[in-house]
């Protein structure tokens, strides 16, 4: 991806968030009143630590497991004056859940990130993904192989790859062969039944959720999705969706250059 098109895409986290109503809406979304801060430097797996003594994380994206590059491109801003957004509640740290902007060069902190591949967008513990933009520029960043994207995931189909996975957090890509509908949770398969592969499993409440927003069992059959969660394994491979954000219609998106 061109330079040009990489800097429209970062323009789309200009300063505020601009995000639909339904988001916005979210209990979990809701902006409290900005704030200026001295980001003092970062505690485990991305805090952001303030002068003032306050605690934070950004919103919206999963902290790595493997985090020494985006430590060392977070920890360069320490010292610096910053403007944030409470979103929701705090974490069960107590940890506020921010948007953050550097004044001094009016950069997003979550985006710089994404953007660099250095994280994946995730809306962690909250219900709803605040900033859905920002999965345009992870998928700017996975084009270009940046960061955690240098190595493809791998296919939902290829069970044994899935498996040494187990216990990680992956973003994995397939075409949903089943929906099995279910009293207290849906299904879905990525390949035929008996065969080594994943399958995404969708609580009720999660599932409703979704088939409001037009993702049922017909629109999804035959439908190439990326799905975002921790691999567990069961009688094979599953992802448990912790939020409609968990998966996300690729809508004929060419991605062999990605995962193939």
């Amino acid at each position: 991806m061109g330079l040009r098109r990489h800097s429209a895409l970062l323009t789309l986290l200009a300063w505020p968030c601009s995000a639909p109503a339904e988001f916005v809406s979210h209990p979990d979304c809701r902006a409290a009143p900005a704030r200026t801060e001295t980001l003092e430097g970062l505690g485990p797996r991305g805090e952001l630590r303030f002068a003032s003594g306050g605690r934070a994380v950004l919103d919206s994206l999963r902290w790595p497991e493997d985090d020494e590059s985006a430590r060392e491109r977070l920890s360069a801003r320490a010292g610096q004056r910053i403007l944030l957004t409470p979103r929701g509640l705090p974490d069960r740290w107590g940890r506020e859940r921010v948007d953050v902007e550097a004044l001094a060069d009016a950069a997003d902190l979550a985006g710089d990130l994404v953007a660099a591949g250095l994280v994946v967008v995730d809306p962690g513990e909250a219900d709803a993904l605040c900033r859905p933009a920002l999965r345009l520029v992870e998928e700017a960043a996975r084009r270009r192989r940046l960061g955690l994207w240098r190595e493809a995931f791998p296919d939902a189909q290829d069970g044994p790859a899935l498996r040494r996975l187990a216990g990680r957090f992956a973003v994995i890509e397939g075409t949903v062969r089943h929906v099995g509908e279910r009293g207290t949770r849906t299904y879905l398969d990525f390949v035929p039944r008996g065969a080594d592969g994943l399958t995404v499993t969708v609580t009720k409440r999660t599932w409703r959720t979704m088939a409001a927003h037009g993702l049922t069992a017909d629109s999804l059959h035959g439908t190439r999705v990326r799905v975002r969660g921790i691999i567990e394994i069961g009688r094979g491979p599953v992802i448990a969706a912790a939020t409609p954000d968990a998966i996300e219609v690729l809508h004929g998106q060419d991605v062999s250059g990605v995962r193939r």
